[in-house]
Order: C-alpha cells, then structure tokens, then sequence
C-alpha cells in the first residue's frame, strides 16, 4: 500500500521538505500534483511524473522527474513550478502574512494526499502597524524576550509595504519594520519627490522604540528599494549598521516606471532637504526610452543611459561612505535594469576605496530580477529561467541569513570591546 512522507509537513517557509513515496510496485509511474491558494484566491497549480525504484520509493530529494513541470532533481520543485490554473499573478503569499500557506499535496487517481504548511510567521511573532512620526509601515517582533537586532525592509517600484519579507526576518530573530514610502495608506501613489529624511525618521523610530540589540539596524530593499538602501547607507552612514541590496542599482535613477504623470519618468524619484538628486537621465547625451517604449526590456533603454560616461558618473552612489558591510544580490537575466553589472560596480568602488567591511555579491546568471524568498512560485517572472529563479530564492535567503548573522557577531565584538 502506498504511503505519502512530507518531512516536516509544517513549518517556515524557508525550510526544506522532504517529499516521500513509498510502498509502489517497482517501476511504477506516477504522478504527484500540488495545488496552493494564494494571493487574491487563486489557485496555483503544478505536477511531475516519476518512476519508482526497486524499492517502491519516490524521493523527491533524489529522483528527478521524468514529465512535468519542471526538470532536474529538486526537493520543493513541486512548488516553485506552479503557475496560476489562470491568467497571471505575481501574488505568491496569502493576503494576511501570518495566515499559513497550504499546498495539498496528491498521488494523481488515488486518495492519498497530504497538506505542506508554510508560514512567513514562526510562533510567537507579531504583527503591529505603524502609524506614527509620519511612518507607514507594519512592525513584526520575533518570539521571546528582546531587544533583537532590527532590519528595515523597503519595497521597489512597485510600492507599498513588503510584509512577507519582515515576517520572515521576524521568525528568524530580527525586529523588522516593513516602511511603505508610495503606493501605501496615506502616501502618495508614486515615487516622485519622495523625500529622504522620511527614511532617516524611520531609522530614529526605530532606534528610540526598538532600542536594538547592540545598536544594529540592517537595511534591506528590492530593486528601487535596492538602489535605495545603498542610498540611504552612504547618506546616514551614522544610522545604518549594514545593507543588503536585491538587484540594486550603483547610480541614483529618476521616477521611471513609477513616477506621477505630471512629474515625468525623467523626474526626481529622490529629494535631500528639499533638492532633486542628480539622477542617471539627467543632461544624459544617450540615454533614450525609444526600446522600452516599443516594447522592449527596460533594461536595454537603461543601457543606452550608461553609454553617457558622465552622467554616470554624477548620478554614482557614494557607497565609500557605508560604515557596515555590504551584499548585493543580482541576476543576469535582469530585464529591469542590469543589475549584475550594478553590483560589479559597487562591488569595484568599494574595493578602490579600501572599504573596511566585509562586501559580498552573489550574482545568478540565468536569474531575473524578482529573486524573493525560497520555495515560491518562480514562475510568474518575464525574465529568468524558472529553475535559476528557484535557486536564487533559496541560495539568496541562505546567503542573507549568514551576513546578517556575520554582521550581528562582528557588531556584538565591537560593542564589547568599547565597553
């Protein structure tokens, strides 16, 4: 009699499972189908066919499938294969973080299935909004007794306020305030002119309230909000313990894609006691929209923009200036903007200027720009192959676990010493 295995069926998102068939004739073909309820309610789909070994086991671990919807050996390819069952979606997390994510997981033509649990929120996290000093954003506080190292969490251009990714640092011992800056209650719907002593409040708020464990306050942000971090890092350097960049960019960039129409994509996205920043279009003699305007990758027009040697150099980064370490986390595949070579350039300034902090990048070559959290959907993305957008989830959370806690140790050291 067959038997269905899910080692551990419940627990955080970013834990691997274990998925086991047992008790088959040898040899058998079979198929395992997985269904998640997701963002917005729909259902998300996805199924692989195996061949049984001489022992009657299916260990998703070991054995690659031999149909299906994905290829290759992969313990959670049952569920960064899945696709909504229609149309599109880029909603991967249930629409309230701290509600768990269920995938039924089934043997096709018979009754045996089992339910995977996956939670953003381990037990004893929780959820608070914030609505105060002008802030707007969700606080998420671990389990036990703090105070915790913190972690600032800012979205990209899509706006509003990343509570997935705080929940998660949560569940593995980091206060994390999710900051909305657009596209948020109460906040304008667009990037333009966002003022960048909003974020310097933040970072006070939370060094008044939270009072962090050893004064760290990492910063974290996706794309815009990648660009963002190393931003704030070089201008606040005082306030911000260590970054870490999601396909970030080395040059301050206008409001692109997420300006307000009457400002303009060539606008500022950033001001400094009231003042634009210099941005990459800025006086640029190259850069044009002409290939993203027909319908082409944003990124290609961005490249016409750094062909101008000049404006790039006026719109750089002054990333010498952060006093922590630094990772940056890009992919090849980037139809956003280009931001493997970002991060080389970040990467090659900080080493000109002997940048006493650990700097890491972990590039993924085929990986495209929404590398997000281990063992989700990876395939709702333009750009990117699936499977290398599935290993930069995992590969990148790991990555950022391990600085983070590299970075909490060495600021512990420190802290002592001064004592």
């Amino acid at each position: 009699m067959a038997h269905l295995h899910i080692t551990p069926a419940d627990g955080l998102l970013d834990e691997p499972r274990q998925i086991v068939l047992e008790g088959l004739a040898a040899g058998a073909r079979v198929t395992l189908t997985s269904q998640t309820v997701r963002g917005n309610g729909l259902l998300w789909r996805s199924s692989a066919t195996f061949i049984a070994n001489a022992q009657g086991w299916v260990d998703l671990t070991q054995d690659a499938p031999v149909a299906g919807d994905y290829a290759g050996v992969s313990a959670m390819g049952l569920l960064w294969s899945q696709r909504p069952e229609q149309g599109r979606s880029s909603a991967v997390f249930a629409d309230a973080v701290l509600e768990p994510l269920l995938t039924r997981i089934q043997l096709q033509g018979s009754d045996l299935e089992h339910i995977l649990i996956q939670r953003l929120a381990a037990p004893g996290v929780t959820r608070r909004d914030i609505r105060e000093d002008g802030l707007v954003g969700t606080l998420f506080e671990p389990a036990g007794a703090g105070p915790h190292p913190a972690v600032m969490v800012l979205n990209g251009s899509g706006g509003g306020i990343n509570e997935a990714r705080a929940a998660l640092y949560a569940s593995r011992g980091y206060s994390a305030l999710a900051l909305g800056y657009f596209k948020a209650p109460g906040l304008s719907d667009y990037i333009s002119n966002t003022p960048l002593e909003y974020f310097q409040q933040g970072l006070a708020w939370m060094r008044r309230e939270l009072a962090p464990a050893h004064d760290f306050i990492a910063l974290s942000g996706q794309s815009r909000g990648g660009e963002l971090v190393l931003l704030l890092g070089s201008l606040f350097p005082d306030a911000v313990s260590a970054v870490i960049g999601y396909v970030p960019s080395a040059l301050v960039h206008g409001g692109q894609a997420a300006a307000d129409p009457a400002v303009g994509r060539d606008g500022p996205a950033w001001l400094l006691n009231g003042q634009p920043l210099v941005h990459l279009w800025n006086h640029n003699r190259h850069a044009s929209w002409a290939a993203r305007d027909a319908g082409q990758r944003n990124a290609v027009s961005m490249n016409t923009a750094l062909q101008d040697e000049e404006a790039v150099e006026r719109a750089r980064i002054a990333v010498e200036r952060i006093r922590g370490p630094v990772l940056l986390l890009t992919a090849g595949d980037d139809a956003a903007w280009p931001s493997s070579h970002f991060g080389q350039m970040v990467s090659q300034r900080l080493a000109r200027f002997e940048h006493p902090w650990p700097v890491a990048q972990h590039d993924y070559p085929q990986a495209g720009h929404s590398i997000l959290l281990p063992y989700i959907p990876a395939t709702y993305s333009d750009d990117g192959e699936p499977s290398a957008n599935a290993q930069a989830n995992e590969q990148s959370w790991q990555a950022v676990r391990d600085f983070l806690h590299n970075a909490v140790a060495a600021r512990r050291a420190q802290s002592k010493e001064l004592q």
